[in-house]
């Protein structure tokens, strides 16, 4: 259906990540998963959706919000006891195939002949305009559980929109694909919010957007969202021990950039990577699984990385050379040259910790970097916007090893976790 086109590169490589990790891997209990674990969007349609009956609905979303075989737009838009006004594009749009950091466009939905708001580009909150008529608003894009992957932030703005409107606010949860365990990097600190780090939270939050939500509103994370008449529609049949490699869903990827489960799993990690002039494998059909750049020797540094036993990977040295890829990247750093590095190899992923182990990486790179190109290694600027603090840039190039940076964040991540507990949903 129009609603789901994606680029033929996102679905050969949804087609690769169901080999790995659902009916290719002839694993019947994780079939048997798949058909338990059903998402709010699902459960609002078996309840026939009772809690916005009659209402006129604006709704947040893109191609990963699937109900069964359809996109949750078009199940809406046959309901017939809801009407679909409005739709908001977030980054990547409304289908999912604009590149990073494109500016999305409004249009109108052929589907529906809703307009279609974008919500990436000048305008990242709702606006009145874009409100007028409407008697809720509602939230339905699979998240990765990374601090600065864009969506939650889109959330946390279309709340506060919501709240100041006197709008419901209806988020269709999704099952978080790191599991509701991980938790790592340091907490936002106020002085550096922005768009890629709305929420003071570690990177990993091992919570769903429906947890966050409530945490939101709770914790007054966004301006005057306490009193919002919020509504979560709960996923049944996921625990928080389990990770999206355990359940058997197909995996559609969230993002252009995010083709499959593995690069979710590592992404906090290898996304620092976007702050150093270093390659963090834009520009190939491996992005963030492998990094890079033209100084680097990759057998060097696989073979220091292996050495520290980092928990559930390994490593093995490449040489890659980005290119420009439609649909996924357009102009990826370091276009054309070769470029020595690392890839990832996930052997255990209930045992990777993807920021800690991130951290490894850069402190390798940077301690291997030749002198005349060290300086430059690091952005603090945006490392600071990536990592929510200047401490993590202060700390790796003054030297300080891996570990002692991963120490650092302990205390806070603590607080959080303590802090969370009020707002979990899932056991």
């Amino acid at each position: 259906m129009t609603f789901m086109k994606r680029m033929t590169v996102i679905i050969s490589m949804t087609i690769m990540s169901l080999g790995m990790y659902a009916c290719g891997n002839g694993n019947a209990d994780n079939d048997r998963q798949a058909e338990d674990i059903k998402s709010g969007a699902q459960r609002l349609a078996e309840q026939n959706f009772e809690i916005i009956d009659g209402m006129n609905a604006g709704v947040i979303t893109n191609h990963s919000a699937v109900v069964g075989e359809q996109h949750l737009v078009d199940v809406l838009d046959d309901a017939e006891n809801v009407e679909v006004r409005a739709l908001f594009g977030p980054e990547h749009g409304i289908r999912g195939d604009a590149d990073a950091g494109e500016v999305i466009e409004d249009g109108i939905d052929e589907q529906t002949g809703a307009p279609v708001y974008s919500l990436y580009g000048e305008t990242r909150k709702p606006t009145p305009e874009m409100l007028e008529d409407l008697d809720v608003l509602i939230f339905d894009i699979q998240d990765i559980g990374a601090r600065f992957y864009t969506y939650i932030s889109t959330m946390g703005l279309a709340m506060e929109a919501a709240a100041e409107h006197d709008l419901k606010f209806v988020v269709l949860d999704r099952i978080n694909p790191l599991g509701g365990e991980k938790t790592e990097g340091f907490v936002l600190e106020p002085e550096f919010e922005s768009f890629v780090g709305q929420f003071p939270i570690p990177v990993t939050h091992g919570m769903t957007v429906g947890e966050l939500a409530l945490m939101i509103r709770s914790e007054d994370m966004m301006v005057d969202v306490d009193g919002i008449d919020l509504h979560v529609v709960e996923v049944s049949g996921w625990s928080r021990d389990q990770l999206w490699s355990d359940t058997g869903l197909e995996w559609i990827p969230p993002s252009p950039n995010i083709p499959d489960f593995e690069t979710a799993l590592v992404y906090p990690g290898s996304c620092y990577f976007e702050a150093t002039n270093a390659s963090e494998g834009r520009g190939t059909y491996e992005p963030f699984l492998q990094v890079g750049a033209p100084w680097a020797d990759g057998e060097a540094i696989a073979e220091e990385l292996n050495n520290r036993g980092l928990p559930g990977l390994r490593f093995e040295p490449v040489v890659f050379t980005p290119e420009s890829i439609e649909g996924m990247s357009s102009s990826p750093k370091l276009l054309g040259e070769e470029l020595g590095g690392i890839k990832y190899v996930v052997e255990d992923p209930h045992a990777v910790e993807p920021v800690a182990a991130g951290m490894h990486i850069l402190e390798v790179f940077f301690a291997m970097a030749p002198d005349e190109e060290r300086e430059e290694l690091f952005d603090r600027a945006r490392f600071a916007r990536l990592g929510g603090t200047h401490r993590m840039y202060d700390m790796l190039t003054q030297g300080a090893m891996a570990e002692e940076v991963i120490e650092a964040w302990q205390e806070e991540v603590e607080e959080f976790r303590q802090k969370r507990s009020l707002y979990l949903i899932y056991d």
